[in-house]
């Protein structure tokens, strides 16, 4: 399998070098100044390309070998086919990627919001800081900040007497900090940024799309976008739901095995791909997945290898380390090893670890950060990772 690393572009803190020194040859990125729904070209897929594959002397090369992400425009997700000229920009940015970059494009069809926590440095027993979802508080949120209509129906009474507790001792800052980590979008999602109105406004929209009217406008994308892929080589690799399942009323399409299913038996082409995240996948107790690895091990073309551990209401979570979470790691590694060594080297799956803890130099207040894509905490994700592959390809 190939390692490969998230980067931001020119202005993430974590260096070209920072990635070299970690050991990883593939990069993951995209153009992150274009707005969703604009078409990229091949000009500015060329200029990132370069960015990363130029190699200064002396140094070891690195390759652009996934997008992520093209982002899906909004209109698409509520109008599936009628988007059409939202739908033109993106097989348009398609175009420009396969013409001048990586072949594996991944993307997400999650509405209105992209992954969703709401704290980014949860304090460990370690002293490192993690990324959380707690339950109470994004119940706290949709209730007492939010205030959408009909919320209380989606809430037990315990939860809401919970989410009551920690609206009463939030702070007018802890408030507001709340709600841009919910609200305004996290590093590397591929939706808009929202104040409170724009995203009442946004969820509004949504008011009449059912799960079924969801997945049938992301059959109408992927029957429109997939033969281009096809005709050009490109794999296409949908990102599970984060968290995988309804958040704010809104329907949630890829969160379990038989999401996926029901897309591939859809449009069953191979461009139709899975972006395999354990973490995402991994939050829902009832996903099995070393046999999801199995099951559709043809059809993943890009893996995110991170540890998610839920806590007992088995609705909040935490990053955990990576081998330490609610997944078998060591299981889901033998699955994808053995898919992988049944390719042909020059299309080996790449994967990357993701959603690192803070922790020693990176916990220094003075430093910017990612949050979660810090480079420490990713580096020893990497590392532990690494030393499983290795240890199993022993046995294989």
């Amino acid at each position: 399998m190939r390692q490969a690393w998230r980067w931001f572009g020119p202005n993430d803190p974590v260096k070209l070098d920072h990635v070299r020194q970690a050991g990883a040859t593939d990069i993951v990125s995209a153009l992150h100044h274009v707005p969703p729904g604009e078409a990229w070209t091949r000009t500015e897929v060329e200029r990132h390309r370069d960015l990363i594959e130029s190699t200064p002397p002396g140094r070891t090369p690195l390759a652009w070998s996934v997008v992520e992400s093209i982002p899906v425009a909004d209109d698409i997700k509520r109008q599936g086919r009628d988007a059409a000229r939202s739908i033109e920009a993106w097989i348009a940015s398609l175009e420009a990627v396969a013409a001048g970059g990586p072949k594996i494009i991944c993307y997400n069809f999650m509405p209105v919001l992209d992954w969703t926590r709401t704290d980014l440095d949860w304090p460990l027993p370690t002293g490192a800081t993690a990324l959380r979802f707690d339950q109470a508080r994004f119940a706290a949120f949709d209730l007492h900040i939010l205030k959408r209509a009909g919320a209380e129906a989606d809430y037990d009474e315990a939860t809401r007497s919970q989410a009551k507790a920690v609206a009463d001792r939030l702070t007018g800052e802890e408030a507001l900090t709340l709600t841009r980590t919910i609200a305004a979008g996290l590093p590397g999602g591929t939706t808009e940024a929202l104040d409170l109105e724009g995203f009442r406004d946004r969820l509004a929209a949504y008011a009449e799309i059912t799960p079924e009217r969801l997945r049938a406008n992301l059959i109408a994308f992927l029957e429109a976008v997939t033969p281009v892929a096809e005709r050009l080589g490109v794999k296409l690799t949908l990102h599970p739901d984060d968290p995988p399942r309804p958040l704010f009323g809104l329907p949630r399409i890829a969160s379990t095995a038989d999401d996926y299913d029901a897309l591939f038996r859809a449009v069953p082409s191979e461009a139709n791909g899975m972006c395999f995240c354990t973490g995402s996948l991994g939050v829902r107790a009832d996903n099995d997945l070393p046999a999801i690895a199995r099951q559709f091990a043809g059809r993943i073309h890009f893996v995110h290898l991170r540890a998610t551990k839920r806590d007992t209401d088995g609705l909040s979570f935490h990053e955990a380390d990576h081998l330490d979470g609610d997944v078998d790691m060591v299981a889901v590694i033998g699955a994808l090893l053995a898919e992988d060594r049944r390719r042909p080297k020059d299309v080996r799956i790449p994967f990357r670890p993701d959603h690192g803890h803070r922790m020693l130099d990176d916990l220094d207040p003075n430093r910017r950060v990612n949050p979660g894509y810090t480079a420490i905490g990713r580096l020893k994700g990497l590392a532990e990772l690494r030393g499983v592959m290795r240890a199993l390809e022993r046995t294989l």
